[in-house]
């Protein structure tokens, strides 16, 4: 196949699997930690490297900030043959159980952006893939991590969180945030949404861990609110996840070959 416009990727990868941190800057970390990573291409906010996992090709590729490159990016991996996406993102915590160097892993996202608009009614929950999110679960226990799992609020305005009071929607930001408080929203961000309604329409799987810088909720009760920008905790539960998942699909290949 001829490489796609945005992602400058094509299908000679050959990988089922992609790691997706938005930042660019984050994929080389990434890589890493895969056997054998090299570089593979950049165009746009689509930085992508590929390594390999018990022998396997895996991706990691950046999508940028916000649902609508998160989208495209999602849609043109899929393009390529690849079926697994996990997230490697960071958040703010709104749960005042969420403190800075926390995992988040988000099973299910409150859709309060415009992208996933066009592709299901409102109606429609953002939600995990069961098997992939577990492993995520199972990798953040091993590693005797600090995590929490559930529901995040994904929005398309940093500063519309941030400073709502001087929008002039400020009152709809306002009185919507008290409400995912109330219902024990744990973190926000700005692309799990995206991604689980793309792989919902697509028959993908996608999962999604959140690295947790602050907590502002915590901040404006005057309780300890430590900042921490390690991204390493999440990457490292990330790749556990991956070979956890690879090894449970050969698991089940080999038994039903048998």
């Amino acid at each position: 196949m001829e490489k796609l416009y945005h992602i400058q990727l094509d299908d000679s990868h050959g990988a089922k699997y992609v790691m997706l941190p938005g930042d660019p800057g984050r994929v080389e970390k990434i890589a890493g930690i895969l056997d054998e990573p090299r570089f593979l291409g950049c165009n746009r906010e689509y930085t992508t490297w590929i390594g390999t996992l018990l022998g396997e090709p895996v991706l990691v590729m950046s999508t940028g900030m916000g649902g609508p490159s998160t989208a495209i990016g999602v849609e043109e991996l899929y393009m390529t043959g690849v079926r697994n996406f996990i997230r490697i993102g960071t958040c703010g915590g709104m749960n005042l159980e969420v403190m800075g160097g926390d995992l988040v892993v988000a099973t299910g996202a409150i859709r309060m952006e415009g992208t996933t608009r066009e592709y299901l009614p409102i109606e429609f929950p953002a939600v995990a893939d069961f098997e992939l999110t577990s492993c995520l679960i199972e990798a953040a226990r091993a590693g005797g991590y600090r995590y929490h799992a559930g529901v995040v609020q994904c929005k398309d305005s940093f500063y519309g969180q941030h400073a709502p009071e001087r929008m002039p929607v400020g009152y709809e930001l306002q009185n919507k945030w008290q409400a995912w408080l109330k219902a024990g929203t744990l973190a926000s961000e700005m692309e799990s949404a995206a991604l689980y309604i793309v792989c919902q329409t697509l028959g993908a799987k996608a999962a999604c861990i959140l690295n947790t810088v602050w907590n502002q909720e915590r901040r404006a009760k005057g309780l300890d609110d430590t900042e921490n920008h390690d991204t390493m905790r999440g990457i490292r539960v990330a790749v556990e996840a991956i070979r956890l998942h690879m090894e449970r699909e050969r698991t089940a290949s080999a038994g039903e070959t048998a």
